[in-house]
């Protein structure tokens, strides 16, 4: 694991090695290592720069270990609150450093979501910076998606281009820590939890408690207005415990404690979803008012937001066919939605009990796939059936005999299967 990176840092590297046009916005799920990729990037580039992260609780007159290329670069008193000014005297700061050095300066500021106002008072720095040509690359990383989304439309548009981070695929996770495609599907993608997978309730407490916890309080709740927290946290163990099956929002409100609406509960996971726990997949249909009409099919963004609470060990897991059947398919559906870019959506199909897994759409393209990992009855009509129906660009079968082995579906990416077969 030392010295494995993720394909974002060459990205970064990329970025950093061309003139700072546009501020680089790395953001995406709490734990998938944007921390560890900034860094790593900040030691491989030529240019001197400065890492600060926003909920450091140090002093800004920091020991130098804590600095990646320029220890001397901050200097004075304590600052414990991080708000606005703080932003700007490190930033001027950064600015100033910049126009002394030969190519350039970094500046890299984690976690700006946590700085009130962070995007309007971005957006004047920067484009002060632009009228004078100043050689400042920065880049923002933050783990709140939806509250960088917005703050990045609505204050900075046309000014950053972003830089994606989701879970950890399966081939990362196998070079980084030998997971082999069972462990995979059972401790999924975070790679924190890996070296606790062989003391497994010290694993599960650390996805509940370290991982799932600090997403729903930090990530969802103080930051956006959730008037049903307990609501919230509630259809995200529910969404967790049906992963890979279709629930509709009258079933999940019969489930539930909390009052609520079937409204309420579409926009609580939508947020679920922002934050890089759950998605609830719309039906595939030709007209978009029946997309949304449709029952969501739950889904996990990683497997081990699934596995950790449903009570079943590894072993155990595996030989419950039809739940280790449902893991293999909630780690596809991860997988295709984890890779899939902004101009792609993923839906499922079901019409009078046929139905298509996932169903890919680009435009007027779209991609059939059905996903065999454990006990189902109807699933090559149901592929027959929508390929007759909607004429797909390519039709897949993942994880039998006559299909594609589940561990090659997982080291291709969504754009991919648009590609000319």
């Amino acid at each position: 694991m030392r010295d494995f990176q993720r394909h974002h840092v060459a990205t970064l590297l990329q970025r950093l090695a061309e003139p700072p046009n546009r501020i680089i916005a790395m953001f995406g799920p709490r734990q998938t290592g944007k921390t560890t990729i900034i860094k790593q990037a900040l030691r491989q580039t030529q240019l001197r720069g400065l890492y600060l992260a926003v909920d450091d609780p140090v002093p800004s007159s920091v020991p130098e270990s804590l600095f990646l290329t320029d220890p001397a670069a901050i200097t004075g008193p304590m600052q414990p609150t991080r708000d606005a000014q703080w932003l700007v005297h490190h930033w001027e700061s950064a600015r100033r450093k910049a126009a002394e050095a030969e190519n350039g300066y970094v500046l890299a500021i984690d976690e700006i979501q946590k700085i009130p106002d962070w995007s309007e008072t971005v957006k004047g720095l920067w484009d002060a910076d632009r009228a004078s040509a100043s050689r400042l690359h920065v880049v923002i990383l933050g783990s709140a998606p939806l509250l960088m989304q917005s703050g990045l439309s609505e204050s900075l548009a046309g000014r950053y281009e972003y830089l994606r981070v989701m879970h950890w695929s399966f081939r990362e996770m196998a070079d980084a820590f030998g997971f082999d495609l069972p462990a995979y599907a059972y401790f999924g993608g975070y790679p924190g939890a890996a070296p606790l997978r062989h003391d497994q309730q010290r694993w599960r407490d650390y996805v509940l408690g370290a991982l799932v916890e600090p997403n729903i309080e930090l990530d969802i709740l103080a930051m956006q207005r959730v008037d049903k927290p307990v609501l919230l946290k509630r259809l995200f163990e529910l969404g967790a415990e049906y992963s890979g099956q279709f629930l509709s929002y009258n079933k999940m409100l019969g489930q539930l404690q909390d009052a609520g609406n079937t409204t309420t509960l579409a926009r609580y996971l939508e947020l679920l979803s922002s934050a890089g726990l759950l998605a609830g997949l719309s039906k595939y249909a030709s007209h978009a008012h029946r997309r949304r009409a449709s029952s969501p099919k739950l889904n996990v963004l990683n497997t081990a937001l699934m596995t950790a609470g449903s009570g079943y060990s590894f072993a155990e897991a595996q030989a419950d066919r039809s739940f280790w059947g449902r893991i293999v398919e909630s780690a596809a559906g991860a997988h295709l939605i984890n890779t899939a870019t902004p101009d792609i959506a993923v839906h499922y199909w079901r019409d009078a009990g046929r139905e298509v897994d996932f169903v890919l759409q680009r435009g007027s393209r779209v991609v059939a796939i059905e996903v065999k990992g454990g006990p189902k009855s109807g699933s090559q009509s149901g592929m027959d059936e929508f390929s007759r129906q909607f004429k797909p660009q390519r039709s897949q079968l993942v994880g039998s005999d006559q299909g594609m082995p589940l561990s090659e579906f997982l080291s291709v990416p969504a754009a991919e299967w648009f590609e000319s077969s």
